[in-house]
């Protein structure tokens, strides 16, 4: 038990590094002037080194084996330990060295690509966006070796531990299989329907930030430990009991800027619902990103679109922009509901938007292979966004340079998106299936039945659980495309 102590207090004393470096992330993100980088690169590099030389500290090692030769354990305990060494051997497969450089560049390429973003500029991107694929080739080789896994489910194992290549492929081939034909069906019904009435713009960005604050007092995010601030990209970041989340807005489109932050509403909820004990703690946190992603895909895409909750939200809709009978509750479903073959990974519904991850995963593991150089990307983008989606992008701002991702490095992140849809779709089956007060509930904006079910299955555990053994405990099945694809079909074709 003393070496265990020991291992909780160097966990809480890097526990609050990241912490200082989520905070200092949000910061360059939200308010940082761009002038600032260099220096701000430099910074978030030495917080990054010393919480690695305090991971890979020899004597880490040494409690580790310590603390797993003895007992007096209990599960939780027991789970943190199991944590704490799956950190050890990511962190001590990793030199100091790589740690620097690649905190150092992926800050700078993410800067650099804000910059080449706006202007259509993928050329000055590129050679940047090269050195930061050299990196993570470099990083997932020696993970690989260490793990025993591929160098693909080596970088992937950091946002969705254990998950395999061969997993993701299952479900990626029935969705790839599926969707086209299904789009089609889809498109085809909605086009021989009445056309919705058309909700103009412009919607002033400050009467957006207000409305959105609104609904998200009423699914319930905590203002007294988060905040609301603008981005280039939508995201939720922050501190433990500090939950940062951002948006855009687009004065032409509401619903965009809206469904981007009940999103990371659902991300935000997710962590402040993390048993707050064992905060400071790895089992105290969330169990990777598929699990994180359904938690925001859930409240959007489950929840949010439902046609109780949209009814709760629209009189305050009408109040906030009159556009006349345009927000009766049919009309506004039938905006909220609609299909189209788009471009942009965020604003694209849940029908399209597994197809825009499966392209991304399919080109980050080429760029990992090094089959594929970051030069000839914007030209294997657009090649595959017309097979898969039926729909080319006219220029880079709307193609390969749309998502943070890449420049900041997040090799093996992509997939957990639909992987998350497909676990929000199989949560929310079987959350309504045992609490039949979820759907008037959220005709009242109470999303208290859902969040009992949520805190109870999934929130309260943390990561004492694998993702897979938790989503099979809480719906009673392993993860597959069966109730997301049951989902869609109901919405768009039974309804």
């Amino acid at each position: 038990m003393n070496a265990y102590k020991q291992l909780e207090a160097r966990q809480k004393r890097m526990a609050a590094l990241g912490n200082a470096l989520g905070i200092l992330n949000w910061d360059q993100a939200t308010m940082m002037a761009t002038g600032a980088a260099p220096a701000r690169a430099e910074v978030m590099s030495e917080l990054s080194v010393l919480r690695h030389e305090m991971t890979v500290d020899p004597r880490m090692g040494d409690l580790l084996d310590e603390a797993e030769a003895g007992d007096g354990l209990d599960n939780w305990q027991s789970a943190n330990l199991k944590k704490m060494r799956r950190q050890y051997i990511h962190a001590t497969s990793i030199s100091a060295d790589l740690v620097a450089r690649k905190s150092r560049l992926t800050s700078e390429t993410e800067m650099a690509w804000r910059e080449a973003r706006p202007a259509n500029d993928f050329a000055t991107l590129a050679p940047m966006l090269e050195e930061t694929f050299e990196i993570l080739r470099e990083e997932a080789a020696g993970l690989s070796q260490t793990l025993g896994v591929s160098p693909y489910e080596a970088l992937l194992d950091g946002y969705d531990e254990g998950r395999t290549e061969a997993e993701i492929d299952v479900v990626f081939d029935d969705l790839e299989a599926f969707l086209p034909g299904f789009l089609n069906e889809v498109l085809e019904k909605q086009a021989s329907a009445a056309a919705p009435k058309p909700l103009e713009g412009p919607f002033p960005v400050e009467t957006q930030r207000k409305v959105a604050r609104q609904i998200m007092e009423i699914i319930g995010f905590p203002f007294e430990h988060g905040r609301l601030d603008d981005s280039h990209h939508p995201f939720c970041g922050g501190a433990e009991g500090d939950i940062r989340i951002t948006s855009r807005y687009l004065e032409h489109d509401f619903l965009s800027g809206l469904y981007a932050i009940v999103h990371e509403t659902g991300h935000a909820l997710y962590e402040n619902g993390l048993p707050k004990e064992w905060r400071g703690q790895p089992v105290g946190e969330a169990q990777g990103m598929t699990l994180h992603e359904s938690q925001s895909l859930l409240l959007e895409m489950q929840a949010g679109r439902t046609k109780e909750f949209i009814g709760h939200i629209s009189p305050l809709l009408a109040e906030a922009f009159p556009r006349g009978d345009a927000w009766e509750i049919e009309n506004v479903m039938k905006h909220y509901r609609k299909i189209e073959r788009g471009l942009i990974r965020v604003d694209a519904d849940e029908v399209t938007y597994p197809l825009h991850i499966i392209l991304r995963y399919r080109l980050e593991k080429a760029v990992l292979a090094g089959d594929l150089k970051a030069v000839d990307l914007p030209g294997a983008w657009n090649e595959m966004m017309q097979n898969l989606v039926g729909i080319t992008p006219p220029s880079d701002v709307d193609g390969v340079m749309q998502d943070v991702h890449w420049p900041a490095g997040l090799f093996g992140y992509f997939p957990t998106y639909s992987l998350g849809a497909m676990t929000a779709a199989q949560m929310f089956a079987a959350a309504t299936t045992a609490e039949p007060g979820i759907f008037p509930g959220l005709a009242q904006g109470d999303f208290k039945p859902l969040f009992g079910w949520l805190d109870k299955n999934v929130r309260s555990l943390g990561s004492s659980l694998s993702a897979g053994d938790l989503i099979e405990q809480a719906t009673g099945a392993p993860l597959s495309a069966a109730a997301y694809k049951a989902h869609v079909k109901a919405r768009y074709l039974d309804a």
